[in-house]
């Protein structure tokens, strides 16, 4: 039961948008250079997936500590926190304390990579340590202040991406940043979309995220943006050749994404009824993310 306790603090389920970046960087740098080491891949994977942790349980903790977590009468499975300490499972204190062990944990898994492998890897790493902290925390907290959707997308998007091909390859490659462009956006449109339920106790609280600061009936256009360039991310990327021509089997998803946008458009203000194109968004970035991997391990192979 504990064990299910913590997953749940953790919002394992979640993890995706670590893993998948990190599996789309090592795939890039493979149809690029030909290479794969499976340890620092595994390595790569662990301090991303920590970090990732990390910065759940301290949104959990400070979201807890402003009282924005409270506030929300609405909880979703996509959004308002794990719920752990608003019912109780889970001590504040532990939750922060937890947290902290898997920044370290994914600190030293960067410190590791930054030996073997170059100091490139402490520059995104810095800012991966620094952004799963100061997230929701003080002095920055930088999820408060309508930049969280930004620096969301940027992490698990160019820096993740770009970083678990530098491991692979010991160098950097526009390829990977066109790659990461359609993963970063839809993580963005994730944590976007699961802003509007949060959009009362958000702002009763101070916390100021894109959809407080556009208003849902307004911002539901940002999330039409986010996907519209996702898929055109992937066209431009493929036209350009740093996405091989099977990356174009992404666009497979358009109909999930026109039932999303859909729903969207109707249920902004429902939380009930966004629920499932909060689920969908989910379910593309996964799509995606899987589809653009296999483009790259594929496309060398059909070639021979």
């Amino acid at each position: 039961m504990r064990v299910k306790i913590w997953l749940r603090a953790l919002r394992a389920p979640f993890f995706q948008a670590s893993i998948i970046p990190v599996v789309l960087g090592t795939s890039v740098a493979w149809y690029k250079t030909g290479v794969f080491y499976p340890g620092y891949f595994l390595v790569a994977l662990l301090g991303a997936v920590s970090l990732h942790a990390g910065a759940n349980l301290a949104n959990d903790y400070f979201d807890h500590k402003t009282g924005a977590d409270e506030l929300n009468q609405q909880p979703t499975p996509f959004s308002g926190g794990s719920r752990v300490i608003q019912q109780g499972l889970i001590t504040p204190q532990t939750i922060y304390r937890a947290s902290l062990l898997f920044i370290g944990l994914g600190s030293l898994a960067g410190m590791y990579l930054v030996w073997t492998r170059g100091w490139p890897i402490l520059v995104i790493g810095l800012i991966g340590v620094l952004s799963a902290y100061y997230y929701t925390s003080g002095p920055l907290k930088i999820g408060y202040r309508g930049f969280g959707e930004l620096l969301v997308g940027l992490n698990f998007g160019p820096l993740m991406v770009l970083g678990a091909y530098f491991v692979q390859a010991a160098n950097f490659s526009m390829d990977a940043f066109a790659a990461s462009l359609p993963v970063g956006l839809l993580i963005a449109a994730i944590l976007y979309i699961n802003e509007f339920p949060d959009y009362n106790a958000d702002k009763a609280a101070g916390k100021k995220t894109l959809i407080v600061k556009i208003g849902p009936e307004k911002a539901v256009k940002g999330y039409y943006f986010l996907l519209t360039l996702a898929y055109l991310s992937i066209v431009a990327g493929s036209l350009t050749g740093m996405i091989p021509w099977a990356g174009l089997l992404c666009l497979a998803t358009l109909p999930l994404a026109y039932k999303s946008i859909k729903m969207t458009r109707k249920n902004y203000a429902d939380t009930k009824a966004i629920t499932p194109a909060m689920a969908n968004t989910v379910g593309l970035h996964l799509a995606m993310g899987l589809l653009l991997s296999a483009a790259y391990l594929v496309t060398p192979i059909v070639r021979l």
